[in-house]
């Protein structure tokens, strides 16, 4: 039961010699969500072994090139490639227009429909579930329309002790009502409960994605307790100041933001190009937040499965 974030594209506007622009790939389960496409994304996805046609929803954070000019290579290799199951495109409003323009000028026959789910909302908003993720688009804070996402398992089935069905002698009904969570009356008056005989066998596991963003009050509560973070780190202390007028964070605003989240781990990258070396910034986040990784090219940040005792 995979929950994975390989970051491929970790840097800001201006790509270097060895950092891509902004570029993610979500395993939950062996689903793969695709986080903002920046350039050479389906090349970074190729280098490291990463199904393209096997990537069916695509959520972009805003319509600046760094995080979107790699989706029309990446749409029109998937057209060449024969793709017809349907592909999903979670957007702001503004992308519509793009969207429009490269169907009119580069694809010759859409092979595969094109789902674009536009977001208008100024509230957090579930823009996706499944019977296994629920996914929250929320706004940020940034010079265009930007929206962050927060991808959620969904809670596991209840699963009634192996001990209590014999020593009950319980019936399929109860079993099944038990695993639903509702307690059952039996004839005889007694209540089987469910607190007491059954358990959840896995927590669930999350992941937000924030970038680009200044920060805002709002922020770590709307992604309280999210075992995984993924927050711009754009500048160091040095840039403070150019942070705020850009609406960028720096590291150490980002470290701030995991703890007061409650985050379990936190990813930082969009670095500005300014640093050749962003081990810098990972260092001004440690001090805030120790539990801090530094995003890489087909670096993987995996969320283990938290079992929970029979």
């Amino acid at each position: 039961m995979k929950f994975s974030l390989t970051t491929l594209g970790v840097s800001s506007a201006s790509p270097t010699t060895d950092r891509y622009p902004s570029a993610h790939i979500l395993n939950i389960c062996g689903r793969l969500l695709l986080i903002d496409c920046g350039e050479g994304c389906q090349m970074l996805m190729k280098r490291h072994g990463i199904s393209l046609m096997k990537t069916g929803r695509i959520f972009l954070s805003h319509v600046h090139g760094d995080h979107v000019f790699g989706i029309f290579g990446l749409m029109s290799t998937l057209s060449m490639s024969g793709r017809t199951e349907p592909l999903h495109i979670y957007a702001p409003e503004t992308f519509r227009g793009i969207l429009d323009f490269f169907r009119g000028q580069f694809l010759e026959r859409e092979c595969y429909p094109i789902i674009f789910h536009p977001l208008t909302s100024g509230e957090p908003e579930t823009v996706w579930e499944d019977n296994g993720i629920t996914v929250t688009a929320f706004p940020l804070l940034h010079r265009v329309p930007t929206y962050g996402y927060l991808f959620r398992e969904r809670e596991p089935e209840l699963n009634v002790r192996k001990e209590a069905v014999s020593a009950l002698s319980l019936s399929v009904e109860e079993i099944l009502a038990l695993k639903e969570g509702r307690d059952v009356r039996r004839e005889d008056g007694t209540v089987l409960e469910t607190q007491s005989l059954t358990y959840r066998p896995y927590e669930p596991r999350s992941f937000a994605y924030c970038s680009d963003t200044a920060v805002f009050d709002a922020l770590p509560g709307i992604v309280r307790g999210v075992d995984l973070l993924y927050h711009e780190a754009t500048f160091g202390d040095d840039c403070a100041d150019k942070a705020a007028e850009m609406f960028h964070s720096t590291a150490r605003q980002a470290g701030e933001t995991a703890l007061k989240a409650g985050a379990g781990k936190l990813v930082i990258g969009h670095f500005s190009s300014r640093y050749k070396d962003p081990s810098v910034l990972l260092a001004q986040t440690r001090e805030v937040f120790p539990q801090t990784e530094i995003g890489w090219e087909g670096k993987e940040f995996e969320v283990p499965l938290k079992k929970n005792e029979k």
